[in-house]
């Protein structure tokens, strides 16, 4: 943990500033200690550089041992190729340079695939995840000093009103129990004018018929090693009938998606050992979350409404994508 940290985070309760104690440095940063609220007096701890307001072992267990199991599978740095810059700019419409310099906010950070674009750009970068996926990302990214890794809760987030410019949470609000409110979350620590990214899983009448829905209430029962172990085997199995049906014309991208695996062939350009590496990670992903709950623009376009966004703008491309600029009517309402 960076020390500049401490102007960035609060109290996730009471919002009042923490004193930190206890403390142990590595290399200037602090590797231990203990955060003490001013207010209420809640502690927290700081372990591995990481300052920990949920439990170490979340209930996002699973998350955790996926991003750390393949903590560099989507990395650009280790794929040698540009597909998550180019998702992230799909994604959030931001330009690089719009970054540079600027305080950004990566809400469900995973092992940091996207933190790596932000922190190539100049930004300097918070990472916040609900599990132990912090770890991955922090030492992937490590030991870049633009970078702070926070565990948290979406819910409560750690941080003071009008921090960050930018907020971006991909590919985590559908996995949350309460969706809406997890959206609504991320708007609170964004500074007046501050641009805001989401996307979600898209709700259509197809949804769910897809295998993974029939599958879940099975899989995400089981122990993260023992699904990894099944799916590990499933996939040299499962990946060559969905390549099979998804070379059929006309309809072959839709056929494809009745085998349970996640398949990537004409969509990514990936080697064939990295297109099994992703259908294992992605396969694992899709039928390991405890929440899936998808939504459609109309849904995410009024929370940005209700949530005093302007600018806003909504949109399928695969997923529903939703970005906004922080109003300041808005920025009012958050400080009261």
């Amino acid at each position: 943990m960076k020390y500049q940290l401490l102007n960035l985070i609060c109290c996730p309760v009471c919002k009042a500033e923490f004193n930190l104690s206890s403390a142990s440095e590595v290399d200037g940063e602090v590797e231990s200690g203990i955060l003490s609220c001013g207010g209420c007096g809640r502690t927290y701890p700081v372990i591995r550089s990481v300052p920990r307001f949920v439990p170490i072992e979340s209930d996002a267990a699973s998350f955790g041992f996926q991003w750390n199991q393949f903590s560099k599978t989507q990395l650009d740095s280790h794929t040698g190729l540009p597909l998550s810059r180019e998702r992230f700019f799909l994604l959030t419409g931001w330009a690089p340079e719009d970054l540079s310099g600027k305080t950004v906010l990566d809400v469900g950070c995973g092992a940091g695939r996207f933190a790596e674009i932000a922190l190539s750009c100049g930004a300097e970068v918070t990472a916040v995840d609900y599990s132990i996926a912090v770890d991955a990302c922090r030492e992937n990214l490590y030991p870049d000093q633009r970078l702070n890794v926070v565990q948290a809760d979406i819910y409560h987030l750690p941080f003071k009103p009008e921090t960050f410019d930018y907020v971006y949470c991909f590919g985590v609000l559908q996995h949350t129990p309460d969706v809406k409110r997890a959206f609504v979350a991320l708007s609170r620590p964004l500074k007046s004018g501050g641009r805001l990214a989401v996307d979600l899983y898209a709700k259509h009448l197809l949804t769910f018929l897809w295998p993974k829905y029939w599958l879940r209430p099975l899989t995400r029962r089981m122990h993260p090693e023992a699904l990894h172990s099944l799916v590990v085997r499933m996939v040299p199995w499962l990946l060559p009938i969905s390549v099979c049906l998804g070379r059929v014309p006309v309809v072959g991208r839709k056929l494809r998606y009745l085998i349970p695996v996640a398949n990537y062939e004409g969509i990514l350009p990936l080697t064939p050992e990295q297109s099994r590496e992703w259908a294992i990670l992605d396969t694992f992903d899709m039928l390991s979350p405890a929440h899936d709950q998808p939504q459609t623009c109309a849904t995410l376009r009024a929370w940005f409404e209700e949530s005093g966004m302007t600018q806003i703008e909504v949109f399928r491309r695969g997923l529903v994508i939703g970005r906004g600029v922080k109003s300041a009517a808005r920025t009012e309402h958050d400080r009261r």
